[in-house]
């Protein structure tokens, strides 16, 4: 089924499409994609945006229902974001920030500041969420050895954990898909259970879900805390574990834990931030800051690559050194770049301007309304939403369960790619009450067309996000 405003595809038109996808398995590596897959799966070419919607060279239209990876806040082309880039285009693309600095990287990091209060201070910019975790893990190894601990190099992460694809972010990720072919490469991080409220037993709920998680890190910490840098969470929702939510209770223990014990804490917000998941950085909700946070995705709005560590002011003046050893070198060739950072302000503005995460409440109220009433004894498991993120788990999903939903939802007119047997929502903040009845709609459709059992066979499913 297409949106009632795609018109009829064209042979001309058509013709486009596959000459566009052509190319493209031609030349183009595409990120978490089987290449083998890449004939029955073509790419699907995008020719423009327009809010929530994503259309393609036929004039078919797909509404965003990932948010293009996570990224788009407020819609594909928004015309205040637009505006800004076209202004700052003409003053100041790009300059190093490198023995310079520009408006754009300064008043970002101004204003990002203010919103944990003053409590992380400094930004350190880079260009995309592992680059980020790459320098919380550096930072805080080095915050340890200037402090004279330089025994304090090991990292505690979560299972099922998910924080990028280089070596380093890969050390503190337990997705075996993308770990195992590298594992020899890496070093071998603490992995302590998962807050999941999934893994609730009989009798317990989220919260003590959370307490078992933090005791089985406490356990760990008291025993080992004077070789480990830094816990690493990935606050409220692990997302690359098909949307896993927790209690904010188990952010809370683990704060204290790491207080307790003398460990810093890196709190990877690069999914969930922005308003995501309810509160413009999820540590809000439990009423915590951890010593490193690192912002990516929706930062930009889905415009730019950027990304940054913030960090606590005692950190910062850990390495204000003559010692060059002492000092945090680490660079990226566009860090900070005045583009990106542009946008990101004017993501804030419109944060600012409009009451954003009240009307999202709003929206996922509806989101989840609708699909409680839609659901109803279809397959599936553990209806659940954080924010802006809901999901549902189905039950025995088959083989290619994630690549054949993709392609029914194409023809229902969604963009979706479940993680797994989880099929999640996660649409831009700009979603009208239509839209999301119809996300709704279609989906449902889409779960009907394929979750009737099907044999396990050999092939494994990697169409991850």
């Amino acid at each position: 089924m297409l949106s009632p405003a795609s018109p009829s595809p064209s042979p001309t038109a058509a013709s486009r499409n596959a000459d566009w996808q052509q190319r493209s398995r031609r030349h183009v590596w595409h990120p978490c994609t089987q290449s083998s897959r890449l004939d029955a799966v073509p790419p699907l070419p995008i020719a423009r945006g327009e809010g929530v919607w994503l259309i393609d060279h036929d004039g078919r239209r797909y509404l965003d229902a990932t948010s293009s990876w996570w990224v788009n806040l407020f819609g594909h082309a928004h015309p205040a974001i637009n505006a800004a880039l076209k202004q700052q285009v003409d003053v100041l693309p790009h300059v190093m920030l490198a023995g310079c600095t520009h408006a754009p990287a300064v008043e970002l990091a101004e204003r990002l500041g203010a919103l944990t209060g003053g409590v992380l201070g400094h930004c350190f910019y880079a260009s995309d969420g592992a680059s980020a975790v790459e320098i919380a893990l550096k930072m805080s190894f080095h915050a340890w050895r200037n402090a004279g601990r330089g025994g304090k190099r090991r990292f505690v992460a979560l299972r099922q954990g998910y924080h990028g694809e280089t070596l380093g972010a890969l050390h503190v990720t337990d997705v075996a898909v993308f770990r195992d072919a590298y594992a020899p490469l890496l070093g071998d991080a603490h992995l302590v259970p998962s807050p999941d409220a999934r893994g609730a037993q009989p009798g317990e709920d989220a919260a003590a879900v959370a307490q078992r998680a933090a005791d089985a890190l406490g356990a760990l910490l008291a025993e080992q805390h004077d070789g480990i840098a830094a816990v690493i969470v990935e606050p409220l929702v692990q997302c690359a574990a098909g949307m896993a939510m927790h209690d904010p209770e188990y952010l809370r223990r683990v704060r204290a834990l790491c207080d307790r014990y003398g460990v810093h804490l890196i709190a990877d917000e690069i999914a969930v931030g922005c308003g995501r998941s309810g509160s413009f950085f999820a540590c809000e909700q439990a009423g915590i800051w951890p010593d490193f946070l690192c912002l990516s995705k929706g930062i930009s709005g889905g415009y730019l690559p950027l990304a940054l560590v913030m960090t606590r002011e005692a950190i910062y003046q850990g390495f204000v050194d003559d010692d060059v050893a002492r000092s945090f070198l680490h660079s990226h060739s566009y860090t900070g770049n005045a583009l990106a950072c542009r946008a990101a302000l004017a993501t804030l503005d419109l944060f600012e301007r409009e009451d954003v995460l009240n009307r999202n409440r709003t929206r996922a109220a509806r989101i989840l309304q609708r699909l409680q009433e839609g659901l109803g004894v279809r397959p599936v498991d553990h209806l659940r939403q954080r924010g802006m993120i809901t999901a549902f788990d189905v039950r025995e999903p088959g083989e290619r369960f994630a690549e054949r939903f993709h392609l029914a939802a194409r023809s229902e007119g969604l963009l979706m790619r479940p993680i797994g047997g989880t099929v999640y929502l996660m649409p831009p903040y700009a979603i009208g009450d239509g839209e999301i009845d119809r996300l709704v709609e279609g989906t449902l459709a889409t779960l009907d067309a394929v979750a009737a059992p099907h044999a396990a066979k050999e092939a494994r499913d990697v169409a991850l996000a």
